[in-house]
């Protein structure tokens, strides 16, 4: 694509907020999005044009909770047909075989897999760091800089082992001051808060039952210092209840507003079993969830309470989750089953538009990206742009609706920051045969 202004040119729909006519498109200049085209209407000027007249346009989609290393361990015939405990319990050995290039592997399976789906932002949460894996997060920084996505890094944690009274072996965790240390280290190096930010570093203990309490504290301490963002999981399994009351005295919430963790600044993975009470507190404070949809239907773990999060105005985002309970890193797909599930729950007022809302908007607001998660003017040129020429599409009559009730799959086209990621439905400078015979080979390290 040249300097010029590009003019992504009348679309056969394309999701913008209520009352504005952008059905001749969308203007794109210096990574942003300039202008609305009303229909019928045309730029001024000099401008490239990109003919959008057989694509359903929206704006990049946003994972907000995901584990790329788990691509190396999908339907593993250990975890199969388990719930959360026993699947990590089965897994957890598998992965201390992880090694650098495996994550170099993982990390662009997924990114690629995500790209394709339509997402532009993804955010990993990795936190298992066997002996020499030290530079977890410089290897997924410079897969995402190559591949031209967005990414947060979590630098995730564990330091709560088997003999500490937790769920991972002892030979995937670290030491609190290990853990610390590296924590400002990738913050110094990676953390942008600028708008239009590449890069950004979230802080990540892994969850109740493998950190200790003080860990939380810290961390908490360090990532208002460095004004990071802070994610954990929490409240996805009755389990987690019962160890939290257990072990701790308290359910899970309790103990994050104990650690300091109680914050605008804080998005958590699944919220599934949070009480109404719990909910009001978490609108109060102004904290995050991240749904997902499909890990929680293959666990077995439970319903988000979508509804109610977002009535005490808790921001609700999207996350695939690992590729090892959802054993896919397609956010689309994920759409697609957060409507099924939220209908499941609810009853059939929750539309397609609540599912994009939350992979969009939501998510942005998760991750503190202003500038991020719609197609309004001003924001940035983060789009992806589906096709309806499948066989699964003949006859749907509403386009955005049909992208996710018919299935929608793989994007045709998507952008960042005004530059294509994928053209024609295949990543730019990725060697899609290459990448899965070199990802497979590595995979069998883990058979």
């Amino acid at each position: 694509m040249s300097d010029r202004l590009l003019w992504i040119k009348n679309p056969l729909a394309i999701l913008v907020p209520e009352g504005v006519d952008a059905r001749g498109g969308l203007l794109v200049a210096d990574g942003k999005i300039i202008a609305h085209i009303a229909s019928g209407q045309s730029p001024q000027g000099e401008y490239d044009v990109f003919d959008a007249s057989r694509h359903v346009v929206i704006p990049g989609l946003i994972n907000t909770h995901h584990h790329f290393y788990q691509t190396l361990t999908r339907a593993h015939p250990d975890a199969i047909n388990k719930e959360l405990f026993p699947w990590l319990q089965a897994l957890y050995p598998l992965w201390t075989r992880l090694t650098p290039n495996a994550l170099e592997l993982a990390t662009q399976a997924a990114l690629v897999e995500l790209m394709m789906s339509g997402v532009t932002c993804a955010s990993d949460h990795h936190y298992v760091y066997p002996d020499g894996l030290d530079d977890a997060m410089d290897i997924q920084a410079e897969v995402a800089r190559k591949l031209g996505v967005r990414m947060v890094l979590n630098r995730g944690s564990m330091n709560m082992s088997v003999k500490d009274g937790g769920l991972p072996p002892d030979n995937i965790v670290q030491d609190a001051d290990t853990i610390l240390a590296d924590c400002e280290r990738v913050i110094s190096k990676y953390h942008c808060s600028d708008e239009g930010a590449m890069l950004q570093v979230a802080l990540a203990p892994c969850s109740p039952f493998s950190v200790t309490k003080q860990l939380m504290k810290d961390t908490a301490v360090l990532a208002k210092k460095c004004g990071c963002a802070l994610h954990t999981h929490l409240a996805e399994t009755e389990d987690e209840n019962s160890f939290c009351l257990e072990t701790m005295g308290c359910r899970p919430l309790d103990y994050l507003e104990e650690t300091g963790w109680l914050t605008d600044k804080t998005w958590l993975a699944h919220g599934i079993y949070f009480n109404d009470d719990e909910i009001k507190r978490l609108g109060k404070a102004g904290t995050g969830v991240s749904h997902c949809p499909t890990s929680n239907m293959v666990l077995a773990s439970g319903h988000c309470r979508t509804r109610e999060l977002e009535a005490a105005g808790v921001k609700v985002g999207l996350g695939v989750d690992g590729s090892a309970s959802s054993d896919s890193s397609n956010l689309m797909e994920g759409v697609r089953h957060a409507l099924m599930i939220n209908r499941l729950t609810y009853d059939a007022t929750i539309s397609h538009m609540d599912a994009f809302r939350w992979a969009t908007q939501g998510s942005a607001q998760c991750l503190g990206r202003h500038d991020l998660g719609a197609l309004d003017v001003g924001k940035q040129a983060d789009i992806a742009m589906f096709t309806l020429d499948d066989l699964r599409f003949s006859g749907a009559h509403d386009p955005l609706a049909a992208l996710v009730l018919c299935g929608a799959h793989t994007a045709d086209r998507v952008m960042v920051a005004g530059k294509w990621t994928v053209e024609d439905a295949n990543p730019v400078g990725v060697d899609l045969a290459k990448l899965r015979a070199d990802h497979g080979q590595a995979s069998k390290a883990f058979q």
